[in-house]
């Protein structure tokens, strides 16, 4: 049995799953649905074609679901959906896709958005990850267990790899390798993770391994896709690297975010 207050205002086709918590004031609309013990309080909006996971948050003044910020939008069926236990603090703000992006936005389980954390239309960001009140424009991709610092902002189409940091009041406008941190108006890389990497239990051994991976691609010699094959070949065994190997392949619609000066870690 769910909790609703009587001052909420819920449309008779959204979908409250058992054990939600609904404050006054805040606002349920058609063809939502909330899953298993979803908390939403006061003064908050879910609304859109929306589908939120078990367990999740919604703070006060947070706006989930209200159409895309993108003059292209045509009130399109575009969805947006939220995996288990994401937190989702004051004033944050996340809008669904549109047909010029497939038609959906999608964020994965236990990640948490800060207060006025922003995910814009059509972005795709992964597990227990962690907008500092950040912003994402459209299209964006986010990896697993990525960080993104305080009031850091995302261009759109821009990748941010799986265990990467962007540095609070950062500008990014490239994509940012897994496992690495980037900082600046306009960001560049200075250098790994490293306190992530420790803090999420990764061996010694796998931390000299990224190290040297890094020297390797941005060293001075060559061109970074030679510099790139050269590494797969070295460590074609280890998963870790494979991982920004296969990022740095796939490539996307903006550069590779690169260090500034000699690379160092």
């Amino acid at each position: 049995m769910s909790d609703i207050h009587k001052f909420s205002v819920i449309d008779d086709t959204a979908n409250i799953g058992d054990g939600c918590i609904i404050g006054a004031f805040s606002v349920i609309g058609p063809n939502v649905t909330l899953g298993a013990g979803v908390r939403v309080h006061t003064n908050a909006v879910v609304t859109g074609r929306t589908t939120i996971g078990p367990g999740s948050e919604i703070f006060p003044f947070a706006s989930i679901g209200h159409k895309p910020q993108d003059l292209k939008f045509k009130g399109e069926p575009s969805t947006l959906t939220i995996g288990a236990n994401c937190i989702f603090r004051e004033g944050v703000t996340i809008n669904p896709g549109t047909e010029g992006g497939g038609m959906v936005t999608s964020i994965g389980d236990r990640c948490t958005f800060l207060v006025h954390s922003h995910v814009g239309h059509d972005c795709h960001i992964g597990n227990n990850v962690i907008f500092s009140g950040a912003s994402t424009a459209g299209h964006c991709v986010v990896g697993d267990y990525a960080i993104l610092g305080g009031a850091a902002g995302v261009i759109q189409f821009a990748r941010v790899g799986a265990h990467a940091f962007l540095g609070g009041m950062s500008a990014l406008e490239d994509d940012l390798i897994p496992y690495g941190m980037a900082m600046g108006n306009r960001a560049h890389l200075t250098g790994l993770n490293i306190v992530g990497l420790k803090r999420r239990g990764f061996s010694g051994s796998d931390v000299q391994s990224l190290r040297r991976a890094y020297r390797l691609l941005f060293a001075d010699e060559g061109t970074l896709m030679e510099r790139v094959e050269d590494v797969a070949v070295e460590f074609k065994d280890n998963p870790i690297v494979t991982e920004i190997i296969a990022f740095i392949r796939a490539g996307g619609k903006r550069p590779l975010c690169t260090p500034r000066d000699a690379a160092a870690v």
